[in-house]
């Protein structure tokens, strides 16, 4: 795999598709975050909605 990132080994790194590189791995970290926000929020409005659920009054059996 470095191989693939980084070139044949012999080779001098192309500086440009080092700098993309890096800026990819960062943009994935941020998607990565974003991503785990999401989903703990999502948690967390389910939490909220099922707590609401629990609250309200069952009808009375006649």
């Amino acid at each position: 795999m470095a191989k693939a990132l980084y070139g044949h080994i012999g080779q001098a790194p192309n500086k440009r598709l080092l700098e993309e590189v890096v800026q990819l791995r960062a943009r994935v970290r941020n998607l990565e975050t974003e991503l785990a926000e999401l989903r703990a929020r999502e948690s967390e409005v389910q939490h909220d909605e099922a707590e609401e659920l629990m609250r309200l009054q069952e009808p009375a059996l006649t």
